[in-house]
């Protein structure tokens, strides 16, 4: 049975363009635009799906948004993870339902919800106190309030190294993630896996050689590419644009040092 959309629920509102604007619904409130404005309450109470119009006639789409389309429009001081690496993330770093993860480098916390959502406890450390509050906001925002009891971010710097031992995981988003690796190996339970994301070949490379005279083995790097298609009739072929290189997806396991 669907849900009626409620004062306090952040929704999307689409218009013929396909533009989204994330708004947050409030009693007596009005979403304005160069095509006048929509009253939040002939919104509030309605299904997802309907179509709004403004005071000057303009319709638009109301809709929850997904965690993709939270990621991409949420408040944000750092630069986020593009849901395209998200998802991976997720997979190469195995994420699972009450798996122990630490991680370095918090940001805007678009990371930290996506892990969050799959079920981990996650440990995080972040310099900045303005990031590490909005990634704290952020993923209250959007998933409420019980995720942020599995959610313990410190103001600290991992390159000093990591507190606690038998984390499942270790996922960095650090300019210098090698600095990390000998942190990792005492903080990892074996088997464990550390996944790095770094926006440059040249950093992924420089993990690799360190990670290869470490304890970890299986490394790997993958880039993901994403291109939509046209499809409108007989008319179908890739489409003009793309989202292209974000960054580089480097994973390893702790299996111990080769005899």
């Amino acid at each position: 049975m669907s849900r009626p959309l409620q004062a306090g629920e952040r929704v999307l509102l689409i218009d013929n363009k396909k533009r989204r604007k994330l708004v947050t619904l409030v009693a007596g409130g009005e979403f304005h635009s160069h095509a006048g404005f929509v009253r939040h309450d002939d919104v509030i109470g309605q299904p997802e799906g309907l179509l709004a119009r403004s005071t000057r006639g303009a319709s638009y789409r109301v809709l929850r948004p997904t965690l993709a389309d939270f990621v991409l429009t949420m408040p944000r001081g750092a630069q986020v993870i593009y849901p395209k690496d998200l998802g991976p993330i997720l997979m190469l770093a195995d994420i699972f339902p009450g798996a122990r993860v630490f991680e370095s480098g918090v940001g805007s916390g678009a990371l930290s919800m996506t892990m969050l959502r799959a079920g981990a406890v996650i440990t995080g450390y972040e310099l900045r106190e303005d990031f590490a509050q909005r990634a704290q906001a952020n993923v209250e925002s959007f998933l409420g309030a019980e995720p942020l009891s599995r959610y313990d971010v410190q103001l600290r710097d991992g390159y000093d190294g990591i507190d606690g031992t038998e984390f499942d995981r270790v996922v960095l988003d650090l300019p210098e993630p090698w600095h990390m690796v000998k942190h990792a190996e005492t903080a990892l339970a074996s088997g464990g896996i550390l996944l790095a994301y770094t926006p440059s070949i040249t950093q992924a490379a420089h993990l690799r050689e360190v990670l290869e005279t470490s304890d970890f083995a299986m490394a790997e790097t993958v880039e993901v590419l994403q291109r939509g298609w046209h499809i409108e009739g007989q008319a179908v072929r890739p489409d003009h644009r793309m989202v292209g290189h974000t960054g580089f997806l480097t994973h390893a396991r702790l299996l111990g040092r080769a005899e």
